[in-house]
């Protein structure tokens, strides 16, 4: 009874630390980005009974791209009346002490020794990219936050066999598809394991069949109600796109910061050709022979000892997640890339096996694995706390993204607010024109739709209707960052403002309006 009294008040010192870390990593708010200003968009949408719409650009579409869980958990914090471009940060830094501490019960339950546990909690608290995932305004940390709870209600099934435990996980693994829709891949590994480690084909069939039909509503529900608002159940569109080499050198850029917290030995590293992704290679390689000897094994002999189930329904998450991720870069949306944010439920996986192959070298009983074990252990906890004090100490010092002091103090912005009320806004920027003015705006006509990659139709007509629409008075053109782009996308932006009167210049952020 004292030993679990101990764990819970060391785990929860762990949470509670967390939780500090984003606070004190965010003072003037999260990180923000275009998808950022669509969730906070949608939340501030939802509380004023209009629905989850695309209330940051003027068409106020129904939303159908981004799943709605995310969103409703900051109207609902805005019921309090904390606006929920504030509240996604408090939202955000509980998240990252609730999902250390899932993963302190859940590393508990799969070694069954609550020092594992901590150990654990401590390696994802102290991981510097994990709280860079944390202390950006999106939805993976509630993402992660719903699969966590769903593998620990999977573990518990397998215990207990109570079906309302697969049941949880059901709903719990359909609450992570309503928040990405990556949830899939999460959904797709539970039927996997239930399919090879079950006995018979009775018990196979009728716990897929329960864990299917307990998460069905909630998918069949949003789709439906995407059919029916915006004729499009996901807003995907099937058209082929291979990886590009700029996608996967950030894979390995953004893994390479994962595995290796001292930028001067990751810089050497990088420098060794093909280190990191031979390093990745024999991982998943020897990740995926585990898996298939014991998940095989139980399958074809029922009888055989079946897996730890923690330990293997993460390995076998790994594989469904990239799989899932990279159809849809090919197959739905190029615009998809491998960003921190993307990679960041794989990283916690990898977390996962660590601490399932430290205990299992452990349990050993030899006095040289028990010794690497330890010393391991507080080398890598000692290089990661330095990387994530460093980190900490950086965004300490100022909002990253949208939420930098070169947005909220743009001169540009605040011209765009003196504009009558009323004046439609054609901008590259909407997210931020939204955020900081409080209007909605247009987007501008693009040769290249960015989810396809294929030409669009009537850029032309497009190009001289907006011209026209300046020119008459009732509308402005705000192009910013006008001489940072590349040179295809500056072309456009000199098609669009031929013609018109430049109102504003300042630091590259341009503003045409018509002739005074």
């Amino acid at each position: 009874m004292k030993s679990h009294f101990f764990f819970l008040a060391v785990l929860s010192l762990i949470t509670v630390s967390a939780v500090w870390a984003v606070l004190y990593s965010t003072p003037q708010g999260l990180g923000l980005s275009d998808d950022s200003i669509a969730y906070i968009a949608g939340a501030r949408s939802i509380l004023s009974g209009q629905g989850y719409r695309e209330a940051w650009l003027a068409s106020n579409q129904p939303v159908t791209h981004f799943p709605p869980a995310f969103s409703s958990i900051l109207a609902l914090i805005g019921v309090s009346g904390l606006d929920p471009l504030r509240g996604t940060r408090f939202v955000n830094a509980l998240l990252f002490g609730g999902n250390a501490f899932l993963l302190g019960i859940l590393g508990w339950r799969m070694t069954r020794s609550q020092v594992a546990g901590l150990v654990l909690a401590l390696l994802f608290a102290v991981n510097a990219s994990l709280l860079n995932a944390h202390a950006v305004a999106m939805s993976e940390p509630l993402y992660i936050f719903f699969s966590l709870a769903s593998f620990l209600a999977f573990f518990h099934y397998f215990n207990t066999k109570q079906n309302s435990w697969l049941v949880l996980t059901g709903v719990l693994a359909a609450f992570a598809y309503l928040t990405r829709y990556a949830g899939l891949a999460l959904i797709a590994t539970f039927l996997v394991a239930l399919i090879l480690l079950q006995d018979t084909w009775k018990q196979k069939l009728t716990s897929a069949g329960i864990f299917i039909f307990s998460a069905l509503p909630f998918l069949l529900g949003w789709s439906i109600r995407n059919k029916l608002v915006a004729d499009n159940a996901t807003n995907r569109t099937l058209i082929w796109h291979p990886l590009t080499n700029e996608n996967i050198n950030t894979a390995i850029f953004n893994f390479s910061e994962f595995f290796i917290p001292v930028e001067t030995w990751r810089r050497a590293l990088i420098k060794i050709p093909d280190f990191f992704v031979t390093l990745l290679s024999f991982i998943a390689l020897v990740l995926l022979v585990w898996l298939l000897y014991k998940g095989l094994r139980k399958f074809l002999d029922p009888s055989a000892e079946q897996p730890e189930i923690l330990s293997f329904t993460s390995g076998l998450y790994i594989f469904g997640y990239l799989a899932s991720i990279v159809s849809s870069m090919m197959l739905f949306d190029a615009s998809t890339k491998f960003k921190l944010r993307i990679l960041a439920p794989v990283y916690i996986s990898l977390i996962i096996l660590l601490v399932f192959v430290g205990y299992w070298l452990w349990q050993r009983r030899a006095m040289i694995w028990r010794s690497i074990v330890i010393t391991s252990t507080l080398i890598i906890l000692a290089l990661s706390f330095n990387d994530t004090a460093a980190l900490a100490a950086k965004l300490h010092k100022g909002g990253q993204g949208y939420a930098s002091f070169q947005w909220y103090d743009s001169q540009a912005m605040d011209f765009l607010v003196t504009l009558p009320e009323g004046t439609r806004i054609y901008t590259n920027q909407p997210g931020p024109v939204y955020l900081y003015t409080d209007r909605p705006s247009y987007v501008l006509p693009d040769l290249v739709d960015p989810v396809t990659d294929l030409p669009r139709e009537g850029f032309v007509e497009g190009v001289g209707a907006l011209q026209q629409d300046v020119l008459s008075g009732t509308a402005a053109l705000a192009l910013f960052k006008f001489g940072s782009e590349e040179e295809d996308v500056q072309s456009i932006y000199i098609q669009l403002a031929d013609g018109l009167y430049l109102a504003h210049n300042t630091h590259g952020d341009k503003i045409y309006t018509a002739f005074p």
